[in-house]
C-alpha cells in the first residue's frame, strides 16, 4: 500500500527546510513528505497526485505567502483533498486569520512559528490529528479502474479482457459510481470517452481498443523473432500444456492467443474433477499457474494476436498475424479450441454485451446482485456459472431442452445445484425472444418445446453455454476437417478420399498430426476431442512428443 503523504508549503526557504526536517524525523517511516515553496506549484501536484490516486493526510501550510494566503490555498486544496487534515503556520499576527479560517476552510489547528522544539510544541498536534485520519481513513483502491456503463458491450469487452487476462481491476459504473463520476470530473471527461482506463500511474485510456490497452498493460503483441521450432495457437489448456513441455524439452517455442489464455476453462468459476485438486480450483488459478509455469522456461507468449493464415513452403511454416506481421515456424500446433454457438433468437444481438453475455459469468457476477439470471445450456460450463451466479443473484435459472441434466452434466454438479435453493431447473424449454429497453435485456420470451406453451418473464441477464463450434474457420491451408469443422488428425485421415491427394509422407501421420506434415491439432478443436480439461492437457504434452519426431526427421 501507498504510504499516505504529509504536505508542507512554505515561502521561506529557511523555515520550509526546517519543518520538512522535523517532520521526516518525526514520521517518515508511515508517511511521505513532500514539501514546496510555491503554492501555485502545490496546486498543480495535487492535481497530478489525485489522478496518481495518491492520499494525503494532513496539510501543513504557511499564512503568509506572496502567491496566495494559506487559508486560500487550503480552500482550493480541499476540492481535491477534502478528508485531509489542515494546519496553519501562522505569526502572532495572524492568530485572528488563522481563527476565521477554523469555519472558512475547516481548518484543525493552527501553530505560531518557531515551533520549537518540536517535541513539545509540533509533534503532540500533528500526532493526534493523524490518529483521528487513521481512524477514518479507507485505504483507496490501488490498480486498475475501469469507468463506464454497466450495459456497454465495449466495458463488458473490456472487463472480459482483463479478468481473462488476470489483472485485477476495479468496475467503476458512470451513472451510480461517486467515485466513477469524480475521476469524470477530475479528467474532463465526456460520455463520448467512456468506457475509460484508469491506470495506477494516472494515466488514462479513453474508450481504448483490446491492443492499445494490452500495450499499455505490458502485454506483448508484437514476436521478438522471426523463426520458432514450434508455434502453438491458442492458450487454452492444451496450448498451456503444450507451451510448458515444448519450453521445458529446450524447443524455441511461441504461443499465441488472441484474446484471453485459458479458454473456456479459463472462464469456469470451479473445476472440481481435474487430477489432483481435490477441494477444485478455478480456471483463472489454473491460467496463472500454467502461464507462470510455461514463461519461467523460457517460452515467448503473444497476446493479444490473431493468426488469420497458415501456409507452407519448403517445409517452413509462414504464420500470418492479424496485424500484418509474418512468423515462420518449422511445426505448429493448433489449439484454438471451440466458442459457443449463437443463440438463434429474436432480439439475441441486440443485447450481446448489454445484459445477454456468451460465457463471461465470472465477469458480471456482482452485477447481478439480487436479480433474475437465466443460463442456457445444460453442460458442466453452465453448471458451474449456475452455481457461481446463485452466490449474487436473487434466482438462477437453467433452460434446457432436454427433460433433465443427467445426459450432459457431471453428476457432482447436478448434485450441487439441486443442493442450491435459487437455482431452479426449466427443462423442455427454449428462450425464444429478448426485449429490454434500449440500452439492456429486461425480458424474455420461453416456449415450452413440449406443449408449444409460451410465456414472458422478467429476466436481468442470459448467460448462453450451448454447443460447441470449432474456431477453424480461419484455416486456409488445405487441412482435413470433418461436416461440424473439427480437425482430423492421425488415421482416421484415411478415411477421407483426399487424403492421399495431400499426404506425401512415406509415413503414417502421427496421432495428432494434421494432413500437413509438422502440423498437429489438440485439445477440443480435434475431432474425436474428449471435452475435458485433463484430456486437453494430456494432447497438448503428447503434441511436443510429436514435434520433437518430426523435427527429428527434418
Amino acid at each position: 500500500m501507498k504510504k499516505p503523504i504529509i504536505f508542507a508549503l512554505d515561502d521561506d526557504p529557511q523555515v520550509l527546510r526546517a519543518v520538512t526536517r522535523d517532520l521526516k524525523s518525526e514520521y517518515r517511516k508511515e508517511y511521505r513528505i513532500m514539501s514546496t515553496e510555491s503554492a501555485n506549484d502545490a496546486l498543480e501536484a495535487l492535481e497530478d497526485l489525485k489522478k496518481k490516486n495518491e492520499i494525503i493526510a494532513l496539510f501543513l501550510v504557511d499564512q503568509r505567502m506572496p502567491e496566495m494566503l494559506g487559508v486560500e490555498f487550503l480552500r482550493e486544496a480541499k476540492k481535491f483533498f477534502p478528508n485531509a487534515k489542515k494546519v496553519l503556520l501562522t505569526a502572532y499576527s495572524d492568530t485572528d486569520a488563522a481563527i476565521r479560517a477554523i469555519n472558512d476552510v475547516q481548518l484543525d489547528y493552527y501553530l505560531t512559528k518557531p515551533w520549537n522544539p518540536p517535541e513539545e510544541k509540533l509533534y503532540p498536534t500533528l500526532n493526534d490529528l493523524l490518529d483521528v485520519w487513521q481512524i477514518n481513513f479507507q485505504p483507496e483502491f490501488e490498480g486498475i479502474r475501469v469507468i463506464g456503463y454497466q450495459y456497454s458491450p465495449k466495458s463488458h469487452d473490456i472487463k472480459d479482457f482483463l479478468s481473462g487476462n488476470l489483472f485485477p481491476f476495479q468496475w467503476l459504473d458512470a451513472e451510480n459510481s461517486n467515485k466513477a463520476k469524480e475521476i469524470i470530473a477530475l479528467h474532463k471527461l465526456t460520455a463520448k470517452d467512456l468506457p475509460v482506463i484508469s491506470l495506477e500511474d494516472g494515466s488514462c485510456y479513453k474508450n481504448p481498443d483490446i491492443i492499445e490497452l494490452a500495450t499499455a498493460l505490458g502485454l506483448n503483441a508484437h514476436p521478438q523473432d522471426n523463426l520458432y521450432d514450434v508455434v502453438i495457437i491458442g492458450a487454452g489448456p492444451s496450448g498451456l500444456a503444450a507451451a510448458v513441455y515444448g519450453g521445458s524439452e529446450g524447443l524455441k517455442t511461441l504461443l499465441i492467443e488472441k484474446h484471453a489464455p485459458g479458454g473456456q476453462a479459463g472462464t469456469s468459476s470451479r473445476i472440481e474433477n481435474y487430477l489432483g485438486f481435490p477441494n477444485g480450483l478455478s480456471g483463472q488459478e489454473l491460467t496463472h499457474r500454467a502461464i507462470t509455469q510455461a514463461k519461467r522456461f523460457g517460452i515467448e507468449f503473444l497476446s493479444p494476436q490473431e493468426v488469420t493464415s497458415i501456409t507452407e513452403k519448403n517445409g517452413y511454416k509462414s504464420i500470418s498475424l492479424g496485424n500484418g506481421e509474418c512468423i515462420r515456424a518449422k511445426s505448429v500446433v493448433i489449439t484454438t479450441g471451440v466458442n459457443y454457438r449463437k443463440l438463434e433468437a429474436e432480439g439475441i444481438e441486440n443485447y450481446t454485451g448489454a445484459g445477454i453475455y456468451y460465457g463471461s459469468s465470472m465477469t458480471e457476477a456482482q452485477a447481478c446482485s439480487n436479480k433474475e439470471v437465466y443460463i442456457v445450456g445444460g453442460g458442466n460450463s453452465a453448471g458451474q456459472s449456475a452455481v457461481y451466479l446463485s452466490k449474487f443473484a436473487k434466482n438462477v435459472y437453467i433452460t434446457i431442452r432436454k427433460k433433465d441434466l443427467t445426459s450432459s452434466m457431471s453428476s457432482y454438479l447436478i448434485d450441487q445445484i439441486d443442493a442450491i435453493d435459487n437455482i431452479m431447473l426449466l427443462g423442455h424449454t427454449n428462450i425464444t425472444e429478448a426485449n429490454g429497453e434500449s440500452d439492456r435485456l429486461t425480458s424474455l420470451k420461453l416456449t415450452n418445446s413440449i406443449t408449444s406453451e409460451t410465456r414472458n418473464v422478467d429476466a436481468d441477464a442470459l448467460f448462453i453455454f450451448i454447443g460447441a463450434k470449432p474456431y477453424t474457420d480461419w484455416i486456409a491451408l488445405d487441412i482435413i476437417k470433418n461436416e461440424r469443422g473439427f480437425i482430423e488428425t492421425g488415421r482416421d485421415l484415411n478415411r477421407y478420399s483426399n487424403f492421399k491427394k495431400i499426404w506425401k509422407k512415406d509415413r503414417e501421420p502421427f496421432l495428432l498430426e494434421t494432413c500437413s506434415p509438422g502440423i498437429f491439432a489438440s485439445g477440443d478443436v480435434r475431432a474425436g476431442a474428449m471435452n475435458r480439461v485433463a484430456s486437453a492437457v494430456g494432447e497438448g504434452a503428447m503434441a511436443i512428443k510429436f514435434v520433437h519426431e518430426y523435427l527429428a526427421e527434418t
